[in-house]
């Protein structure tokens, strides 16, 4: 079966350690979008921060934000997003972790995202100051108050916590024992990601091969951490990136390049859907 569809997670996977796409990595995906084949980016980041990436490829495909809350396509990102889906999490529910983090937590760094609006209680954090330069989006800053959750903050589609890999392993924990409705991922030791119960990247790839008409046994998907799981999973091909956990490893169907060895180019290649690239 010939793939038809490309799903790719982008830290750690479409970007190397120096937060950069290769040049051998984006003329595989320009080979592809000229062959009609749509490379989907799947990511847990804002629009904002898909969106560069996005046009540096040449891509005009929906873009997959916050590990499958927000599905947009690309001209419809900016104050007048009009989703193909939107998942977001009950206020109370925000305010609630919020608050938990604050008391049992203070340490951890708590911030929010909103489509596309990057809310922030402490704007010079070091960790976000961190976030900001990864993902070249800006903060708003937000009390997180109830006065301060009003309709221009809401809805909330993610939240981010930051902090050192120990205190997130036990904010993971302490947050499962809360038994909130929310999804809780950690995209790397030190960040801790919340959304909705029930979101996930595999939920936004069937939606988007439902628009396509793509069968889930032509799809390939590339991931490198535990919240690109399920997309693995579900895709015909699940491609783990080499510097991925061996338990994402073990998901897999397939194990490539590291993603500072242009892993994604090599998969393509190596399941005969690019050429040979120099």
């Amino acid at each position: 079966m010939s793939v038809k569809m490309i799903f790719s997670d982008i830290d750690g996977t479409l970007i190397n350690s120096r937060h950069v796409i290769t040049e051998k990595t984006i003329k595989a995906i320009k080979s592809c979008a000229r062959h009609q084949l749509p490379f989907i980016l799947v990511s847990a980041r804002m629009p904002g921060g898909i969106l560069p990436l996005q046009q540096q490829l040449g891509l005009s495909n929906p873009i997959v934000c916050y590990s499958g809350a927000l599905i947009v396509r690309p001209q419809q990102t900016g104050s007048a997003i009009q989703p193909l889906l939107t998942i977001t999490m009950d206020t109370e529910t925000v305010l609630t972790i919020h608050q938990h983090i604050c008391k049992r937590f203070p340490n951890i760094s708590f911030s929010a995202y909103s489509f596309d609006q990057w809310l922030v209680q402490e704007p010079n954090n070091s960790w976000i100051e961190q976030e900001r330069q990864i993902a070249g989006t800006a903060a708003t800053l937000c009390t997180f108050q109830d006065d301060d959750m009003d309709v221009e903050f809401a809805p909330i589609h993610k939240v981010l916590c930051m902090g050192e890999p120990e205190k997130i392993d036990q904010l993971y924990e302490s947050l499962l024992s809360l038994k909130l409705e929310v999804s809780v991922f950690k995209s790397k030791p030190t960040y801790l990601e919340i959304m909705a119960k029930d979101v996930g990247k595999a939920g936004a790839m069937n939606l988007l091969m439902k628009e396509y008409n793509v069968r889930r046994e032509e799809t390939i998907a590339f991931g490198d951490n535990f919240n690109d799981l399920d997309m693995l999973r579900f895709a015909g091909i699940g491609v783990a990136m080499d510097n991925a956990p061996s338990q994402v490893k073990g998901a897999a169907d397939f194990v490539t390049l590291s993603n500072d060895q242009d892993g994604i180019q090599a998969a393509l290649e190596r399941f005969g859907i690019v050429g040979s690239i120099h």
